[in-house]
């Protein structure tokens, strides 16, 4: 017995010397103790955590080279690889985690449309929520700050630029006509149902180095990758009817809107200013195909079909018979992309769109057909290195084939044109220094065979985490533009149009709830000037513009911390003047208002199953010239005020009653004047307010969605 007592005692002090003790601290980068971090040595069963102190031991019979694994919540994971006899009195930081709900985001500039951006100041259901929007992706937008009110157009005006200098993609895919096609003074709309897309990023200024040609925004319409269920989608309107429906099988799905609108029966219950010889019909049609492969790469083919179609007679103070104008538009869009990740964290993005934009345009008794085709081919490479530091980098080409045929009352026909070839490439990357700083540095290349001109824009932005909850960024960037179709048809002897931003913002966000300011200066030069009224082949163009815009935008959104409330408010204030066009001197813009107002807001009533929301625009007046008065854009139209409302009614769960009414006071907004060519006797030019065809708009629609799911509905939608 003793024997055996021996043999145990002398074993048990063979495992003691076979045993290593493993020890060390771990604290953050503030020198400040971890509590409870795991500790292990990867593929045994040995290991701790960290007490109090930050400190850990344990003992292990592994021998020679092992990897220790430290992890702890919201930091990166320690790995260290080395013989156990080395692994004694560590000290160990860990970094903080880049990719934590709570780390800095690099934001300046941009708003986030989606349910999965780490901040949303806007998500998807706003956009057919909104009662001034009336389901426009672009009226949507326009109440938030860095928009100017532009009512009679309807586009994007963003920080002083014109509508053109605002770019719109779908998947990362250049859209090349977005708007329909609209007579002067008529607000015109976005193409795109917004029911297909999942997420919006509207970059007020500073974006990315993967885009490029914008002046002042770019917007990235971005489609749904996988729909979670087949359903029908039906409505009926005042002004049309509309389908939709979502096929899935496998790996595959199909998604297809169509609309009818024909504005004929609504004109004859609520005539407007014009006179209607046809009122607007319009066809419109989209589909999105997925096909979802095994290694998650994802293919999507969209396609985009439009058709319009009127002619009126609008009151103009010189024609004494009024201004005819007809147009006949058709627009077909086809855009693919696909993605995939392969190799070490490599990840590929690569498309093409393709877009033909023909119109008949009757003016007076003149004949206008334009023929745009248009074509974009882009790949995208992204590496992740780790989660401190990526990048990104490609090249894409843009082809542009436009030509027009003007034919006078009683003339020759003259052919106008031009083809336009640019080639671009691109390169960016993510640093993150710790979850509470990153930056993001690009730069873009140029070469446009049209101007035979090359350009480089460096691009840069930074971002500090000054606080739980509140960050600070900085963005500044170069961006270049080629002049837009109605100068390029005429002549070609031109250079790129070219601004430089630059940003700085500061953010706060609770749980529901948002605080944005940002102060902006973008600096103009190399703009398009001609001598005429308005630009015609006989025009002198030259680059001799520039201007200036500066100004800062604010943004409030609180959402459930009032019950059942949903609100925003945005104001932006602008300063801006440019020398362009025929300006005889520097002068703001027609377009452009000092001061933007919105306020949103939505209410849930439970009792009556029922959304009740509201939206007011306030802008301050614009500028115009008074041929009565000495000086160039001498004076100011009064302010503009619109008050929205909408109200959505529960029928059942998959039935709702939608009705809204557009500027609901009726009030009398005043865009500009129109004065007469010639003066009367007493030298005096009379004049004629340019207003709204219509002093309200008025809307009723009734929604039906079929699907299994009998809880789904399209409230969602409205």
């Amino acid at each position: 017995m003793k024997q055996i007592l021996c043999i145990l005692f002398i074993a048990s002090q063979f495992s003691l010397i076979a045993q290593t003790t493993i020890s060390g601290k771990v604290t953050d980068a503030q020198k400040q103790p971890i509590i409870g971090a795991s500790v292990y040595l990867d593929g045994t069963y040995d290991g701790t955590s960290t007490n109090e102190k930050g400190e850990f031991s344990f003992s292990t019979s592994e021998k020679e080279t092992q990897t220790l694994v430290i992890s702890f919540i919201s930091f990166d994971t320690y790995i260290k690889t080395a013989d156990v006899s080395l692994l004694k009195n560590l000290k160990i930081k860990l970094r903080d985690d880049v990719n934590a709900l709570d780390a800095v985001i690099i934001n300046a500039g941009t708003f986030e449309a989606g349910e999965k951006a780490k901040v949303t100041v806007l998500k998807p259901l706003d956009i057919v929520t909104t009662a001034s929007a009336l389901g426009d992706v672009m009226g949507a937008l326009q109440t938030l700050p860095g928009t100017s009110t532009v009512d009679e157009d309807g586009r994007l005006f963003v920080r002083g630029g014109e509508a053109e200098e605002t770019q719109i993609f779908i998947d990362g895919i250049r859209v090349f006509t977005p708007y329909a096609a609209s007579a002067r003074n008529i607000p015109t709309r976005g193409r795109f149902s917004p029911f297909l897309f999942k997420g919006i990023s509207f970059s007020t200024g500073g974006y990315s180095a993967e885009y490029g040609q914008a002046l002042s925004s770019v917007l990235q319409l971005n489609t749904i990758d996988k729909p979670l269920e087949e359903k029908t989608d039906l409505s009926f309107m005042t002004v049309g009817l509309g389908v939709g429906n979502t096929q899935i099988w496998g790996k595959n799905s199909f998604s297809v809107n169509t609309s009818y609108v024909n504005l004929a029966p609504y004109q004859e219950a609520f005539p407007d200013r014009n006179n209607w010889k046809k009122p607007v019909q319009a066809l419109s049609g989209e589909m999105v195909y997925r096909y979802q492969f095994k290694n998650e790469s994802l293919l999507k083919l969209y396609g985009a079909f439009s058709y319009t179609d009127f002619d009126l007679i609008q009151d103009d103070i010189n024609f004494v018979d009024g201004f005819r104008f007809g147009l006949n538009n058709r627009n077909l869009y086809f855009n693919t992309s696909y993605k995939n990740r392969f190799g070490d964290n490599w990840k590929i993005e690569t498309g093409f769109s393709f877009t033909n934009d023909y119109s008949n345009i009757n003016i007076i008794d003149d004949l206008v057909t334009d023929n745009e085709n248009s074509m974009h081919f882009k790949v995208k490479l992204k590496k992740q290195f780790s989660n401190r530091f990526k990048i990104s980098f490609g090249s894409e080409y843009f082809m542009t084939d436009f030509n027009e045929d003007y034919t006078p009352n009683n003339g020759l026909k003259l052919t106008y044109g031009f083809n336009n070839n640019i080639l671009a490439s691109f390169a960016e990357t993510d640093i993150f220094f710790s979850k509470n700083l990153a930056t993001k540095i690009g730069i873009r290349a140029e070469n446009s065979e049209l101007l035979n001109e090359f350009t480089i824009s460096p691009r840069v932005s930074l971002a500090y985490k000054a606080g739980k909850n509140s960050q600070l960024s900085l963005a500044y960037g170069q961006f270049y533009q080629n002049p837009k179709n109605e100068y390029l048809k005429f002549s070609q002897d031109f250079k790129a149009e070219n601004t430089s931003h630059l940003i700085a913002n500061y953010q706060k966000t609770k749980q529901g709830q948002i605080f944005r300011i940002e102060a902006y200066y973008k600096n103009y030069s190399d703009l398009v000037k001609y001598n005429n009224n308005t630009p015609i082949y006989t025009s002198n163009f030259n680059n001799n513009g520039n201007g200036f815009a500066k100004g800062f935008d604010v943004f409030w959104r609180q959402n459930g911390k009032i019950k059942n409330t949903d609100y925003w408010v945005s104001y932006s204030y602008l300063d801006t003047e440019r020398n362009y066009k025929n300006y005889p001197k520097s002068a703001r813009p027609g377009f452009a208002s000092k001061h933007n107002l919105s306020l949103v807001a939505k209410h849930w009533v439970a009792d009556w199953k029922s959304q009740i929301g509201f939206s007011y625009n306030f802008a301050s007046g614009r500028n115009y010239t008074n041929p009565n008065e000495g000086g160039f854009l001498n004076n100011k139209t009064k302010n503009y005020n619109s008050l929205s409302i909408n109200w959505a009614y529960l029928i059942d769960q998959q039935k709702i009653l939608y009705l809204s009414v557009n500027n609901v006071l009726g009030t009398q907004n005043v865009f500009g004047y129109n004065y007469k060519n010639t003066a009367e006797p007493n030298g005096n030019f009379d004049r004629q307010a340019i207003i709204p065809n219509a002093d309200r708009f008025f809307f009723v629609g009734f929604f039906w969605t079929i699907s299994d799911n009998k809880k789904t509905n399209q409230l969602d939608n409205l």
